[in-house]
């Protein structure tokens, strides 16, 4: 099983440890990594996940994207570097394929949704919801793409199976490998690569200058500490009730610096936890003292909502716990790093500092 952020259906994620392509792995790759081990130890588990309560608001917000409003114009053909090495020469983006959310999200807000053919299970916001799905338990099927006679496929290094993406370009489709994101300071590299492979460099520039203003705006929102008043501790934790997985984020969970864009700490990388993820126990969560608890929507409706969080050994005795202070963002747009990473880091400046009105 890989990692997603959203369960049913999953949201932007890494694929199986050792079943995509060699190279980078992100902060959700890594993830995957640590979801297959205490899978391996839980059993896959069962059941169907629902979504937390979030406002009416919020949830609209998160599910639609926003193109550029100006029109696109693709100069093509185009030959760019795959992050796997590969030189691609893209000749048509009349039927796009992109293989994660992630990068659904970047085509569509660059003005060529219209063009998208087909997406993957992650891909989960409004415009994307009815396009036929790619993914057969949450791997890539190589001839449910094929079936689609794509002129451009789009996908991470994370995208798996390696077999399926090999088929793929065997078949002759011009297909982009993206790195996948790690951090905020990699939202501008994602929105140039994939507007290089679709022509549209001009829109690329401008989506990046948008993206980043907007995401400058956001920092500003953070409210100055107040005297006495220290930066408030975050525990990422990441959340699979039916499979019994709780997993406390460290250095390389992929949150570390929209906490830090938030005005807060990570507290797992400040307890000393360098890795990506480690399994949540007592000890671990009363080094990390958080204030608060970063969590993934669906995730938190897994364990039972704030009252089954707190019921996960340690979590009550966390300062957060006794103040059942929690942060719920929703799945598909957490890790995303893309377009609308200034929508998570306001919610996130929202959700820790209410009484400063922040984050509005």
């Amino acid at each position: 099983m890989r990692f997603s952020q959203d369960f049913a259906p999953p949201g932007q994620g890494g694929r199986r440890p050792g079943r995509g392509r060699a190279g980078a792995r992100g902060p959700l790759g890594a993830l995957a990594a640590a979801l297959a081990l205490a899978l391996a130890l839980t059993g896959c588990g069962g059941g169907t996940e629902t979504e937390a309560p979030s406002s009416a608001a919020a949830k609209a917000t998160a599910d639609r994207i926003e193109p550029l409003a100006t029109t696109p114009k693709p100069r093509l053909p185009v030959t760019v570097k795959s992050a796997d090495g590969a030189e691609v020469t893209v000749a048509s983006t009349d039927r796009i394929v992109p293989l994660t959310g992630g990068l659904s999200e970047i085509v569509f807000t660059l003005g060529l949704g219209k063009q998208v053919v087909a997406r993957d299970i992650t891909a989960t916001f409004e415009q994307a919801a009815k396009l036929p799905v790619v993914t057969r338990a949450h791997d890539v099927s190589a001839e449910s793409v094929l079936s689609l006679k794509p002129t451009l496929v789009l996908a991470e290094s994370t995208t798996g199976p390696a077999e399926a993406i090999d088929q793929i370009r065997d078949a002759g489709v011009p297909l982009v490998v993206v790195a996948p994101a790690k951090q905020l300071s990699d939202v501008g590299r994602r929105i140039d690569a994939v507007a290089a492979a679709l022509g549209v460099p001009d829109s690329g520039t401008e989506l990046k200058t948008r993206t980043q203003s907007r995401i400058d705006a956001a920092r500003k929102s953070v409210p100055a500490p107040a005297d006495g008043r220290k930066k408030p501790r975050v525990a990422f934790l990441y959340l699979r009730g039916s499979a019994s997985v709780y997993l406390l984020g460290g250095r390389e969970s992929g949150a570390s610096s929209l906490l830090e864009a938030a005005g807060a700490v990570d507290a797992g990388k400040a307890s000393g936890l360098n890795k990506d993820f480690t399994a949540i126990t007592s000890e671990a969560l009363a080094k990390a003292a958080p204030d608060a608890i970063l969590v993934m929507s669906k995730g938190l409706e897994s364990v039972g909502g704030v009252d089954g969080l707190v019921k996960i050994p340690g979590v009550a005795e966390t300062p957060a716990g006794m103040d059942r202070r929690i942060v719920s963002i929703d799945d598909g747009v957490l890790l995303n790093y893309g377009p609308r990473t200034d929508r998570v880091l306001s919610e996130l400046i929202a959700q820790l500092y209410p009484e400063d009105g922040a984050g509005t």
